[in-house]
């Protein structure tokens, strides 16, 4: 791995465990900082199926995943080349963690955090080398889902998102630069947005939950999976294209998005969803979901790859 031979992650939580198990299959030395002492258990269960997945990506030459350092001392991450921070979202946690990381690795190792919402900004207050910082924000599960979002804080240097940049290639990843900083970032923020409206629908009664996931998941969400939404509706635009579509079918969607919803998440509307979901759940073998899920992500990915989309 040349000049990442070494990465440091901290938390081994869901989104930790994941980002080990892709760099160990790209060939890096992982080394696992987490306080909980059911982390090196929990990686342990996790790591075979997870490199099942990444062999049949092609991710990985290995026939047997090699075994991360797992500690709860931060001094072990000394001779770390790069460092993936997955703490709590919460600030002032990762302030914290940022300044005993700064207090035993190198000045130049850039910290990526996996944040889904903080901004890089925040998270430099206070830095030996603010520089350095930037956030790297994944789709779970990482090691499967190719997308990080970079987002550079106001004093993150051209050069640390070049390296972050050089780093996910390596781990081949798709970077996506976001422009400027915005809670959420973007993959998240456009969740977000169809989020609320599918909280908005049960809410006020127009859908249940069960028939909200399955209109995503075998209408839009089919599409979505191979191209987005501008992309989509360029398609949908016939010979005019996208400039087509725009001029004939935007007012349809400027009156819809007068009537999107803005949902509260109130006792009774969280009791309506999870009762929804529950109702899901009574014809599925959940035990199985998640690997499923993962099993159905890799056919998807290797279908994309051979259609070039």
């Amino acid at each position: 791995m040349s000049d990442f031979e070494t990465v440091g992650i901290v938390g081994g939580g869901l989104i930790g465990m994941s980002w080990a198990s892709l760099f160990l299959a790209r060939g890096c030395d992982v080394i696992v900082v987490d306080p909980d002492p059911e982390t090196a258990r929990r990686l342990e269960d996790f790591l075979p199926k997870a490199w099942a997945n990444l062999t049949a990506l092609g991710l990985t030459n290995s026939e047997t995943c090699p075994a991360p350092v797992v500690t709860d001392d931060v001094a072990a991450l000394r001779p770390v080349d790069y460092v993936q921070e997955n703490g709590p979202e919460r600030l002032e946690a990762k302030r914290a963690i940022i300044a005993e990381l700064e207090a035993v690795i190198r000045p130049e190792v850039v910290i990526a955090s996996s944040t889904s919402s903080l901004c890089a900004s925040d998270m430099q207050t206070g830095a030996r080398v603010p520089g350095r910082i930037l956030v790297a924000h994944p789709m779970n599960p990482p090691h499967l889902v190719p997308m990080v979002e970079l987002v550079a804080g106001r004093e993150t240097s051209e050069e640390a998102v070049a390296v972050a940049e050089r780093f996910y290639a390596r781990m081949q990843r798709v970077c996506i630069r976001v422009k400027r900083e915005v809670p959420g970032h973007l993959a998240n923020r456009l969740t977000s947005a169809l989020f609320r409206e599918a909280v908005h629908l049960v809410a006020e009664g127009i859908a249940d939950v069960e028939d909200i996931d399955k209109a995503v998941a075998y209408g839009p969400g089919l599409r979505w999976a191979l191209m987005g939404p501008h992309l989509t509706y360029h398609m949908g635009g016939g010979q005019g294209g996208y400039r087509g579509y725009l001029d004939h079918l935007g007012p349809t969607q400027e009156e819809r998005w007068k009537s999107l919803g803005n949902p509260t998440l109130t006792e009774a509307v969280k009791a309506a969803l999870v009762a929804g979901v529950d109702n899901e759940l009574a014809d599925m073998d959940e035990a199985t979901l998640t690997d499923r899920r993962d099993a159905a992500l890799v056919e998807l990915l290797k279908l994309k790859a051979a259609h070039r989309l």
